[in-house]
Formats: structure tokens, C-alpha cells, sequence
């Protein structure tokens, strides 16, 4: 019981020092090889990760917590920007890496 427990614990230490992280260092300039597009691990392919050891449902339940939690996360970056309403809903969308529709 307690892999299932440490996963959550897992995902959400990621989940808090991501973005902390993220606003505390300022962007660096990637120095990619001309023709290579880097593509940043998103909050849901991190939730992904997270639960890829697991299997049936507590994969599933892991899952959707981590998903929870990211869209959390999420809205509370939107709220802090003070982003509204149609825009609001544009930007969790890609602040979760996708269109909301994976959601199991």
C-alpha cells in the first residue's frame, strides 16, 4: 500500500517544484542543433510517467489524482495571472499539455 501513497507523494513534490522552479529561474536559450525542435514534458505526460509502473485501477485512480492535481495547479497559475474567461480556458488547456479530453 505503500508504492500507491509514494507515487502521489512523488507526483505532487514534482507538481509544486515544476512551477516553482519555472518562475523562480529566468528562460534559458535552448541550444538545440538547427532543425531540432526541443518539446517540453507537460503535466500530463509527467502524470503519465508517474503512473507507468502501476497497473488497472490503481494506475487509473493515480492517474486521474496527478490529472487533478496538474489542472489545480493549472487554474491557480490562471488566477494569479488574473486570466478570464474564454482565455482562462485556453490557457489551463495548454498549461496541461493537451486538449482536457484524456482525462480518464
Amino acid at each position: 500500500m505503500k508504492l500507491p501513497f509514494a507515487a502521489v507523494a512523488a507526483c505532487l513534490v514534482c507538481l509544486i517544484i515544476g512551477p516553482v522552479s519555472a518562475q523562480t529561474s529566468p528562460p534559458a536559450a535552448p541550444a538545440a542543433p538547427t532543425g531540432a525542435v526541443p518539446v517540453p514534458a507537460t503535466k500530463r505526460v509527467t502524470c503519465l510517467g508517474t503512473t507507468q509502473n502501476l497497473k488497472g485501477q490503481d494506475k487509473r485512480d493515480q492517474l486521474q489524482l496527478c490529472l487533478a492535481q496538474a489542472r489545480l495547479d493549472c487554474l491557480k497559475q490562471a488566477i494569479d495571472q488574473k486570466i478570464v474567461g474564454e482565455a482562462r480556458k485556453n490557457f489551463i488547456k495548454s498549461c496541461l499539455g493537451g486538449d482536457g479530453a484524456e482525462q480518464e
